[in-house]
């Protein structure tokens, strides 16, 4: 492909050299860069490519995108931007023929019910017989093959590498979790929404190298109501009006407690569903979803409110529902010969932590017994928070690590502790999270329900020099075998 057709959507605040050569390949990795490639140069967050420009010409690579001023040697096309981010978005759609295009794309935002309501999507479109991909924080789908994800949103060239690959295996349609992130560092730009969802907003990803402010995450969230044909939104949401007041597009509404389109009504909460009523403008039915509590009634009502505006019926709605399966979330793990139940979740935030524990609560016959960290580098003044929560609800917490990353663990948990002591909830403080869970099924009683939070899905521990694999469910079952013999 010819570099002018590649930048035909670009608006270049200056070129050097020529636009009307051949393009065998887009990069924005300069290992990666080899002859008559264009090397896309991001400032990120470990690493600034404009450093790399250098090493991606002597790789052969004929063009760089740059958005500062580099000096290079070689015969090469500079191309300088007002932002590489955004430009890396453009051209790489070009490059693979703008594949969201031909796609049925629904992106879904929000805090908490990314993951489950993209899932619960999936599920009902697939018992209506279509090809589905997914991509979000557990894993990338198509079809039945599952790719891990690295994070929620990917890099915005390998979002449009995905989406080609996914419509070639046959899917028409594609479910993805759409991050702040991903809106505010352009990683969606360029991408053809068809179906923008909002589940709800509340505090997170503030500071570091994520937010600033609630107001540079609420707007970064709400950019997706600039770029989609058809909005969805939470009604019960505080931050709903302003974003209905602020979108391009036609909106749907779901709630429980203020009037919407799609609305669940004589809600009854169960051990491991939630029945409801939902009255929607295509059809009226009783459904039962397979993922315990009340937030998962309003990440099943985006969810049918998504296909019910494709035209499924709520038959196959009902079957999609009753069958999801949602890794990491609400998700019991098998504890045979036991009379208490273990159950992980990925809640991570003050909100998510008490929507689980409280669900939980709700049914317990014994105790709740918490076990929970934060993560290190992340928004410490929700810490003290999350203890409070966890205090206030559980019967039992066990404070322990999570992913510490480059800070000291102790330093969390005593985050933690303050808002803990002030619940004047029962605790005890165990850092080694093996530790933690091992303590916690050693002294459970019969009907006892152990709720392991902030890990969920992840198969990983982040530490300051190393990240090790840690998946939960393992560590579960090896703790009960070593207890057998």
């Amino acid at each position: 492909m010819l570099l002018k057709d590649l930048m035909i959507k670009l608006e270049p605040l200056a070129v050097s050299g020529s636009l009307d050569m051949e393009i065998r390949g887009v990069t924005y990795d300069s290992r990666k860069a080899l002859p008559k490639y264009l090397f896309v140069c991001i400032d990120g967050f470990a690493a600034d490519g404009h450093q790399y420009a250098q090493q991606a010409v002597d790789n052969g690579a004929t063009a760089l995108i740059v958005e500062k001023d580099v000096s290079v040697i070689g015969q090469v096309t500079i191309i300088k931007v007002r932002d590489t981010r955004e430009a890396l978005a453009s051209v790489s759609a070009e490059w693979f023929g703008n594949p969201s295009k031909n796609l049925e794309l629904i992106g879904i935002t929000g805090t908490k019910g990314k993951t489950t309501t993209t899932y619960m999507v999936r599920s009902i479109l697939e018992k209506a017989g279509n090809t589905v991909g997914l991509i979000g924080t557990v894993a990338n789908c198509i079809g039945s093959e599952k790719i891990p994800a690295r994070r929620t949103t990917p890099e915005s060239y390998d979002l449009q590498e995905m989406f080609e690959k996914m419509k070639d295996k046959g899917a028409g349609t594609v479910v993805m979790e759409v991050s702040s992130q991903g809106l505010k560092l352009h990683r969606v730009s360029s991408c053809d929404f068809d179906i923008g969802v909002f589940t709800n907003f509340s505090k997170d990803h503030i500071g570091g190298f994520e937010h600033p402010d609630m107001e540079d995450y609420f707007t970064s969230k709400q950019r997706l109501f600039n770029m989609c044909k058809q909005g969805i939104v939470n009604m019960d949401s505080p931050y709903t009006g302003r974003l209905m007041e602020e979108a391009r597009c036609p909106i749907l509404t779901y709630g429980i407690e203020k009037d919407a389109d799609v609305m669940a009504e004589n809600i009854t909460t169960h051990s491991d569903s939630v029945e409801f009523d939902v009255k929607t403008p295509w059809f009226k039915k009783r459904l039962k979803v397979s993922v315990p509590g009340l937030f998962s009634v309003y990440n099943a009502l985006a969810a049918i409110s998504v296909c019910g505006m494709q035209g499924i019926g709520a038959d196959k709605i009902a079957e999609g529902l009753l069958n999801v399966q949602v890794p990491g979330r609400a998700e019991v793990v098998p504890t045979p010969g036991k009379s208490y139940t273990v159950m992980i979740d990925y809640a991570h935030t003050p909100d998510s932590l008490e929507n689980i524990l409280s669900t939980v609560k709700n049914f317990a016959r014994g105790r709740l017994i918490s076990v929970f960290g934060c993560g290190g580098d992340r928004d410490r003044s929700k810490r003290p928070l999350m203890g409070a929560v966890s205090g206030r609800i559980a019967d039992f917490t066990i404070i322990t690590s999570d992913n510490p990353r480059t800070e000291e663990p102790s330093k969390i948990l005593t985050d933690i502790e303050e808002g803990i002591k002030e619940a004047g909830g029962d605790y005890i403080v165990i850092e080694d999270r093996t530790q933690a869970i091992r303590y916690a099924l050693e002294h459970a009683r019969p009907d006892d329900i152990i709720v392991l939070s902030g890990k969920g899905h992840e198969t990983y521990q982040i530490f300051k020099d190393k990240t090790i694999h840690y998946d939960e469910r393992e560590i579960v079952e090896n703790i009960l075998k070593e207890a057998e013999g």
